[in-house]
This record gives C-alpha cells, sequence and structure tokens, in this order.
C-alpha cells in the first residue's frame, strides 16, 4: 500500500489513480494524520502531494517532520520537496514569476527514480516557490529551464523529490519515474485491479446497506449506470431506480434512458420534472447558483418519490474522484473549482444517507468496472455527460427558447462525430451556445445571430485534457450544418484550451 499526504493538490487524487493504474493500492490521507495512525496501515512507501500554499506563508501546511525519520520511502511532489526541504534546513525562495507549463528536464545524475529514462526529457510545471538550496545530505538529480534544481534525493534516508508534477499526462515519462518509485525504491508487490475492487466493493455493499433499501438518481450515463448495475447485481429488487427528466437533457434522450433500463428489468419509475427545474433556473446566471438550485431539486424530487415508496434509507449516487476533487473535497486545503450537482450542490439537510460506491474512481477506471459487469459498449463508451445537463452549456439564463437551439447543434455534432469515427477517438465533444449575437449574412440578407462553440478534448480521467486536433473537413461539414439547419445560429468557433487552464465544460 501507498500512503499519499494530501497538501490540497487539485492532482492529489490522480496521483492515487495512477498508483493504482500501476498495479499498487493507495490511499489518501490529509497531511496533519499523527504517524502512528498513518503506520497503522503499513505504508510500501509515502507520497507528498502538491499544494495551493507557499512554505513561505504563515501557518504553512506541514506534516510532523518525525515522518521523514520513519526509514519508509518518500517522494514529494512540488509544494512537497518544498515543505521538505523547509523542514530540513534547505531554502526556498519565491520566485517572481509562476512557472507554469511544459519545460525541458535534464538528467543530471543517475538515481533509481529515473532509471531508463532519456537524459532530456519534457515534464509539467506549475509552481511559485522554487528550492534554491537543497538541504544537507541532498543530491541534486536533475534541472529544468528555469528551475535549477527540479529534482533532488537523499538516499541514505529514502527520500525523492521532485519539483514537476509527473502524474499528469503532459510529462513525457511521469508514469515510468511514478513506476520506478514503486519497483526500485519501495520494492513493491503489484495486486491491485478492478477484479480485487468489484471483489472488495460488492462486500462493502452488502455490508452497509444490510436488508434494507436504495434509491438511485439515475441519469443514463456511464457512472450511473455503472453504479446502479453494480448495486442491483447485490441487492436485486431493493433498488428503486428513479430518471428524473429535469428539462435539460439532449434529443431523445430520455426515451433512449427509459428503454435502456426497462429491457434490463430495473425497478424503473420515470418523472418529468422539467417543469419545475426550468422555473427554478427563471432568471439564474451564475453557474455555481445553477448547479446549487439543480442540485436541491433533484433531491427533492427524490424525496418526493422517495416518501411515496415506503422507508428507503440510502440514495444511490454515481459521484467519482474528480467531482469530489473540483467541489473542494479532496482534503484542508483544496480550492474549490465548481460545484457538482451530487457533491457541492447537495442540501445540508438530506434525508437519505449517501451511498457512493465510485467515488475513489476515475472515469477510465469506471469503464473498466462496467465492462466487468457485463454493460454494453455502447453504453461505456459514451461521452460523459454533466448532471446538471445543458444548462451549464449554454453560458447565462436558461430558456426553453436556448435549450431547442442547443439541442439542435449538438445533435449534429453528434451525428457528424459518429460518421466520421471521430466520436471514439475524443474523450468528450460537445456544443456550447454563448449568450452573446454576432451580424452575419444569410441569404444575401443581414442576419445577427446566436454563436455555437464546439469543444472537443482529449484525456484519460478528465482531471488533465487537451484539445483534440480535429480535421478541417470535419470542422467544416459541423459549421456548415449547424449554420444551414439552425436559424437561430450564424456563427461557429472551436475551443482550443486546453485543461488546465480552462476546465473541460465551460461552467
Amino acid at each position: 500500500m501507498i500512503a499519499i499526504l494530501d497538501f490540497g493538490s487539485q492532482y492529489t487524487k490522480l496521483i492515487a489513480r495512477r498508483i493504482r493504474e500501476l498495479g499498487v493500492y493507495s490511499e489518501i490521507f490529509p497531511w496533519d494524520t499523527p504517524i502512528p495512525k498513518l503506520l497503522e496501515r503499513k505504508p510500501s512507501g509515502i507520497i507528498f502531494s502538491g499544494g495551493p500554499a507557499s512554505v513561505l506563508q504563515k501557518d504553512a501546511p506541514a506534516p510532523d517532520p518525525k515522518i521523514l525519520e520513519t526509514g519508509i520511502p518518500i517522494l514529494a511532489i512540488c509544494y512537497g520537496m518544498q515543505i521538505i526541504t523547509k523542514l530540513l534546513g534547505g531554502t526556498v525562495s519565491s520566485g517572481k514569476e509562476r512557472e507554469y507549463g511544459r519545460t525541458e528536464m535534464k538528467i543530471l545524475m543517475e538515481s533509481p527514480l529515473f532509471k531508463n529514462l532519456p537524459q532530456v526529457s519534457l515534464v509539467w510545471m506549475s509552481h511559485g516557490d522554487s528550492v534554491t538550496t537543497p538541504p544537507p545530505g541532498f543530491l541534486i538529480t536533475a534541472e529544468g529551464e528555469k528551475t535549477k534544481i527540479a529534482a533532488m534525493e537523499d538516499p541514505q534516508r529514502k527520500i525523492y523529490c521532485l519539483q514537476f508534477h509527473p502524474e499528469v499526462v503532459h510529462t513525457d515519462y511521469g508514469m515510468k519515474i511514478l513506476d520506478n518509485f514503486l519497483t526500485e525504491i519501495c520494492k513493491v508487490t503489484k495486486t491491485w485491479n478492478m477484479e480485487n475492487f468489484l471483489k472488495k466493493i460488492r462486500e462493502e455493499i452488502d455490508k452497509k446497506v444490510g436488508s434494507e433499501r436504495v434509491l438511485c438518481a439515475l441519469s443514463g450515463g456511464v457512472d450511473s449506470t455503472v453504479a446502479a448495475t453494480l448495486v442491483k447485481e447485490v441487492i436485486g429488487d431493493r433498488l428503486v431506480a428513479v430518471f428524473v427528466n429535469n428539462g435539460l437533457l439532449r434529443e431523445g434522450e430520455a426515451e433512449e434512458v427509459k428503454s435502456f433500463f426497462e429491457e434490463r428489468n430495473f425497478n424503473l419509475i420515470y418523472v418529468d420534472a422539467s417543469e419545475s427545474f426550468l422555473n427554478r433556473l427563471k432568471g439564474i446566471t451564475d453557474p455555481e447558483e445553477k448547479r446549487k438550485i439543480i442540485g436541491h431539486e433533484f433531491i427533492r424530487v427524490f424525496e418526493e418519490v422517495a416518501s411515496k415508496q415506503g422507508k428507503i434509507k440510502f440514495l444511490l449516487q454515481g459521484t467519482l474522484y474528480p467531482d469530489v476533487i473540483e467541489s473542494g473535497s479532496g482534503g484542508k486545503g483544496a480550492a474549490k473549482i465548481k460545484s457538482h450537482h451530487n457533491v457541492g450542490g447537495l442540501p445540508t439537510k438530506l434525508n437519505f444517507e449517501l451511498l457512493e460506491p465510485l467515488k475513489e474512481l476515475f472515469k477510465d477506471e469506471v469503464r473498466k468496472l462496467g465492462k466487468l459487469l457485463g454493460i454494453p459498449e455502447q453504453v461505456i463508451k459514451r461521452h460523459p455527460f454533466p448532471g446538471p445537463g445543458l444548462a451549464v452549456r449554454i453560458i447565462g439564463e436558461i430558456t426553453r427558447e436556448k435549450l431547442n437551439i442547443l439541442r439542435k447543434a449538438d445533435k449534429i455534432v453528434q451525428e457528424e462525430f459518429r460518421k466520421s469515427g471521430w466520436y471514439d477517438k475524443v474523450w468528450q465533444a460537445f456544443a456550447v451556445l454563448l449568450p452573446t449575437k454576432s451580424v452575419g449574412v444569410m441569404g444575401d440578407e443581414r442576419s445577427y445571430g446566436y454563436t455555437i462553440v464546439l469543444r472537443a478534448v482529449h484525456s484519460e480521467d478528465g482531471m488533465t485534457a487537451d484539445w483534440a486536433k480535429l480535421p478541417y473537413e470535419l470542422l467544416e461539414k459541423i459549421s456548415n450544418r449547424i449554420t444551414r439547419e439552425v436559424d437561430e445560429i450564424n456563427r461557429v468557433v472551436y475551443d482550443i484550451t486546453s485543461k488546465p487552464p480552462a476546465t473541460i465544460e465551460w461552467e
């Protein structure tokens, strides 16, 4: 087992996911976890995450220094490297400007951490402070273009430090570095996989639910479908699946979802609550407020359904790790990016106990789990669709007119991606409707129409993403069809921003 100390980084759970992907079980602990509690888990190695704080500020998060004397191998990343430097007597200085993005790293000397790596490669930096003098006993093993100490280590104490982030896909050999830490330094045995997780989570569901009934918040997406299938396997008809049409779904989606679950003999309740959702969203433009309203309204509907079903103790949700992280629930000091309707959007008083069997997993892991559960490929490979639906793809106020416009445009996007074979080549592709209008020419006459943004990205887990380099022919076809078939649109633009600095969804 690898223990990860969380200093509030947005990437902490991504580190955990990478370690599990390499076949080793990992757990996340707050940075101030008492050492005896940590040692109870008998970790083979410890990883210090990055974090948003500066070690130079007052009350900067710092672990018990005695953790550095345990003899357990430590890998410290970014803020982790800086706090170790401060604790052990080195020097950390504040840079004049933040170093952010891909940069060249040059290995200066042999290290088990860099075994079988080329001398020069690209790594992902994201920091303001830098180590300027390493602590006594540390060797500088790599340098960057701006950062002179990109990596350092004290092999005697088994402490290895990186200024860059090996866990993100933007670091060329990040997975190899993590694998070297596990195999060359921690000497672990790789036994973690989805089969083991499935066995463990089934037992946990059975133990937690007992003879109680469960209400499932069903959307028809990958996450809720896997969660529902998993729990149904364990408790059978005691799972009551509720599919709420919030009026924010894509064209034909409600019918597709109903058909899928009815064919599989789910105890399904369909609720058309589109009027109540759209009435609550009237006049709302702030994205955080939209998400919270949608979260509260979902719970209100579920509670209403549950009140007619007799005693139901649990609410099942397909919450994933990225939802928890971006809602600011990833540990002390974690920054909130946006509230997810099923995490930050939930009311403080809830008449259910939450059941979230997937909340330790990332999207690609959920897909692997879905495959083990026998869920059809077309569902497993479906692009992520946000719980708040089209509400977060319409910038500004939600109206029925705008929903109809976006549905037509998005249907064209989905059709053309499938026809071209690009649907399975990208992580996600969709349309966004902007609130502004611009002048155009249609049929030799002046037009004043809305703008559609096309968004398509490559990703492994949703935590980071690169914009997809689509063929011009595909872009042209989508643009021509939207402006020709959707009267209210006279302009189509393509979003070429990666995550970070942007998020995948616009709101």
